[in-house]
């Protein structure tokens, strides 16, 4: 606040995610899942960038292992995942 959001620079991020806080804001919608701090709910599961296809409730660590043909145990293995 006491640099003006970078200027006005995060005005928007601030606005639509007031609750992500990260190191670098321009990964959150950048078209790759970031995995970590930025795919958590408060950041949009990295601005959308993580969903999985046909499993909208489906929130993991590491997206790409969902539907890998390899059976995981744990959040992989529920009904959300498929």
């Amino acid at each position: 606040e006491e640099c003006g959001w970078d200027g006005g620079d995060c005005t928007e991020f601030n606005a639509e995610y007031p609750h992500c806080h990260i190191d670098v804001p321009s990964l959150i919608a950048d078209g790759e899942c970031d995995e970590g701090g930025y795919n958590t709910e408060e950041c949009g599961w990295d601005g959308g960038d993580c969903a999985i296809e046909g499993y909208p409730d489906c929130h993991v660590g590491f997206p790409s292992l969902i539907a890998d043909g390899e059976c995981r145990s744990g959040a992989y293995n529920t009904e959300e995942c498929g």
